[in-house]
């Protein structure tokens, strides 16, 4: 019985419908399925989506709706996890946002989404973060990876000012940074003394991978 209930969290996911979604979720927390299989079942289908996207099945604006529909269903989810006091098994825990002066968010949204498809425990401090924020964010969370997204050119020295400033905070050593966006390469993650960079969403995802085997 509950296989086909947790089907019916997977579906909504592939087909981008966000109100069945969050109704499937509904149904399966109030059948009493453990949340935390809840929250797999759409990490699971997460990865389908991302490995779709690797072999050019999928394109960034499905990965996006995508993303959206699977966080509809999963605030709910891990709502109930924290309220039962459970936790979700996790690779390590990232905090991610976009920089001062940049609202964009589809890449954040994107990254974040494939980063909890793939293990990680996420927290998404939002858009046009300045510097002292993301600072505070990782004295409050302790995360082992700081995540920055700029998508435009004259927002991505932004990043560097966000590493300066854990650096004059005395906390550089303690997270390591992954940097992102389309007005970012990886000559300029090297240049601003970043940890890793990922050209795409799933790229992303490998090298926070990396980092925390690191």
């Amino acid at each position: 019985m509950n296989e086909g209930v947790l089907e019916e969290l997977k579906d909504p996911v592939l087909e981008f419908e966000k109100n069945e979604a969050e109704a499937a979720a509904r149904k399966a927390l109030g059948q009493g399925i453990d949340p935390v299989t809840c929250a797999e079942a759409i990490a699971d289908t997460l990865r389908i989506i991302g490995d779709m996207y690797s072999k050019g099945e999928a394109f960034i604006p499905e990965l996006f709706v995508a993303s959206k529909v699977a966080n509809s269903a999963l605030s709910l989810i891990i709502a109930e996890i924290r309220n039962q006091g459970k936790n979700l098994r996790s690779l390590g825990k990232v905090v991610i946002g976009t920089v001062f002066g940049d609202i964009h968010s589809i890449g954040k949204d994107i990254v974040a989404t494939l980063l909890f498809a793939e293990g990680f425990e996420v927290v998404d401090v939002g858009v046009n973060v300045k510097a002292d924020d993301f600072l505070k964010a990782v004295n409050d969370h302790k995360p082992d990876i700081l995540a920055l997204s700029a998508l435009l050119t004259t927002t991505a020295m932004e990043q560097r000012n966000v590493i300066e400033g854990l650096k004059r905070a005395g906390v550089r050593e303690k997270v390591k940074v992954l940097i992102g966006g389309s007005a970012i390469n990886q000559e300029f993650a090297d240049k601003i003394g970043a940890d890793g960079y990922g050209a795409t969403g799933p790229s992303g995802v490998k090298v926070a991978r990396h980092l925390v085997a690191r």
